[in-house]
């Protein structure tokens, strides 16, 4: 029997062609369609779907107010479909606060660049986000002490308090597991933090940079796989809640201390060198590219850069965009972290690079923000 997969969409056109491009793969199986967030509640309690696609808006209860009530009761792995607009990214945004695990653009010719390499895409996220069990939220992101490498409380942190109270942390785990005491700080030192990221990253991005002290002591490149219409709103949401500063990054963008650099959608950011710090280069990816923004370019330019003065960390994510970037990384002397299996979404960017025998430790992500701390000299 196939992983099981409840459709919830109220365009009853949606739902059917969910459902097919679903049932085409063998390996799943529809159990069930949905028309709005109150159907879907109460049936994921009597059929027990695996994996849940769920629209945003709709009548009786929207997608948001589902994702949560699921979250409560029956928690399962939940794929979301957006439009790409401002207000799509918004509302997506907080599907993935309340509980969801991955995305996708609603129209499919915004998928990919042909109708079967969607399909193939849509059947892959779905039997992905299959192999994960997630279990209850625990407690509010917001609510967690700070660190004992934290600074003091600042106003964006405590704006942080009231933009998120009622958000909750989903945990995608295969199996419970204790989280590993922070690693022991290797006294080395460097000039920049790269973390690169995909399925389940803005979750994982926004965990790890709450924690983080204003006077963090280096600047961070983040590289998330996200579309163009998502990246202004997922930067602005991380630097509402965030100690350090955060920015969608900009052609030109000098790398400051304590300011994390977000990668923008569609694009590629790369480090030219600009006296003793870098300065950003934003430019359009070659249509060619499977990722854009990609984490190969960012860790290949920041190799050339920076040499070994780099802590890279490869977080949850599908495929191996990474790889070959900490690969590079790795042979100019940059310290290579990956997340562990058991705290990832899809173990796919970490095991990538864990595989290959490049990365030197395989973190939970419930421990990497003091590591990183620690490792920078903050701990």
């Amino acid at each position: 029997m196939g992983i099981k997969v409840l459709v919830v969409d109220d365009s009853s056109f949606f739902r059917r062609r969910v459902s097919e491009i679903v049932s085409q793969d063998p390996d799943l199986e529809v159990v069930g369609m949905a028309a709005n967030g109150a159907e879907a509640v109460k049936m994921v309690a009597e059929l027990q779907p695996q994996v849940i696609t769920m629209d945003i808006e709709m009548p009786v209860m929207d997608g948001i107010t589902a994702v949560k009530r699921i979250m409560e009761s029956h928690p399962t792995p939940i794929l979301m479909f957006s439009s790409l607009t401002h207000e799509g990214a918004k509302a997506t945004l907080d599907a993935l606060d309340a509980g969801a695990l991955d995305f996708l653009p609603k129209r499919f010719e915004d998928i990919a660049t042909n109708k079967d390499e969607a399909i193939a895409l849509l059947q892959q996220r779905v039997k992905a986000l299959g192999r994960r069990r997630v279990y209850r939220p625990v407690r509010p992101l917001s609510s967690r002490t700070p660190t004992s490498a934290s600074t003091s409380v600042q106003p964006r942190l405590q704006r942080s308090q009231t933009l998120s109270s009622s958000r909750e942390e989903p945990r995608a785990e295969s199996h419970r597991s204790v989280p590993a005491a922070p690693i022991k700080a290797s006294g080395k030192r460097y000039r920049t933090l790269l973390i690169g990221t995909s399925t389940g990253g803005p979750v994982a991005l926004q965990k790890i940079l709450t924690q983080f002290p204003a006077n963090y002591p280096h600047p961070i490149l983040l590289i998330q796989h996200m579309p163009a219409a998502f990246t202004p709103a997922f930067a602005a949401r991380l630097n509402g809640l965030c100690q350090i500063e955060v920015k969608e990054a900009s052609n030109g963008d000098m790398m400051r201390p304590g300011c994390a650099y977000l990668a923008p959608g569609g694009m590629q950011m790369m480090i030219e060198r600009s006296g003793t710090t870098g300065r950003l280069k934003v430019l359009a990816g070659t249509p060619d590219m499977n990722y854009k923004p990609s984490v190969d370019i960012t860790f290949a330019s920041a190799s050339k850069i920076f040499g070994g003065d780099v802590l890279a960390v490869v977080l949850t994510g599908m495929g191996a965009d990474g790889r070959e970037g900490a690969r590079m990384l790795k042979s100019a002397g940059a310290t290579i972290w990956a997340q562990d299996e058991a705290s990832s979404v899809v173990y796919g960017m970490p095991q990538a690079v864990t595989a290959a025998g490049i990365s030197t430790q395989s973190i939970a992500l419930d421990s990497m923000a003091e590591s990183i701390i620690r490792e920078s000299g903050r701990g």
